[in-house]
């Protein structure tokens, strides 16, 4: 398949696809950061109608994330864009669409999510709640559930992300789609051709 991975600098998903023999390419405003060729610097609606399969989109949640919401009152008009550019994301003519985003606006400003997951569900001792909004995909199944082992933990572990200390690349650190996410979605949605 033919596979857009729209708003991903990391190239963790995209990779994932790769790896089970898809041409997948990976989009975002900044380099990858992989360094990989498999990768369009720009804005995702240059290449958004090129004839993809499937697109995993991972919008930015600066403005739409609850975590942020004692700031919306003074960023109205960039949530508004933010809203919009999910909107055109969720409308492109692509068959079979994800959108990731954490708990955010969306649920309460366009629909609710079709899924949400944790990394835990996946292999991962952390948590964080990811919502996916589907289109012509099945939800993911959990693949290895690490939640009681996870809960064993002290919670500056098992909430890692939440407790990063302040940095340049803390958003981006946070951001970043777990590999056993990326993995699961490979190999589920890899079934659809």
């Amino acid at each position: 398949m033919k596979i857009l991975i729209a708003c991903e600098y990391s190239g963790t998903v995209r990779e994932a696809f790769r790896a089970n023999g898809h041409d997948a390419i990976s989009c975002d405003l900044l380099p990858s950061d992989d360094g990989k060729p498999h990768h369009y610097q720009g804005n995702v609606f240059d290449i958004i109608y090129d004839g993809w399969d499937m697109m995993i989109a991972h919008p930015p949640c600066t403005h739409l994330a609850v975590s942020g919401a004692a700031w919306f009152k003074y960023k109205k008009q960039e949530q508004a864009e933010a809203l919009g550019f999910v909107r055109a994301l969720m409308d492109v003519p692509i068959k079979k669409i994800c959108i990731e985003n954490p708990i955010s606006v969306i649920s309460t400003k366009i629909r609710k999510p079709d899924q949400i997951i944790q990394p835990w569900m996946f292999g991962h001792k952390e948590s964080k709640a990811t919502c996916l909004w589907l289109k012509n995909l099945p939800l993911l199944t959990p693949t290895d559930n690490v939640k009681e082992a996870m809960m064993l933990l002290p919670i500056k572990e098992r909430q890692r992300l939440h407790w990063l200390p302040p940095s340049p690349d803390r958003w981006k650190i946070r951001s970043k789609t777990f590999q056993g996410v990326a993995n699961a979605m490979a190999e589920q949605w890899d079934s659809l051709r």
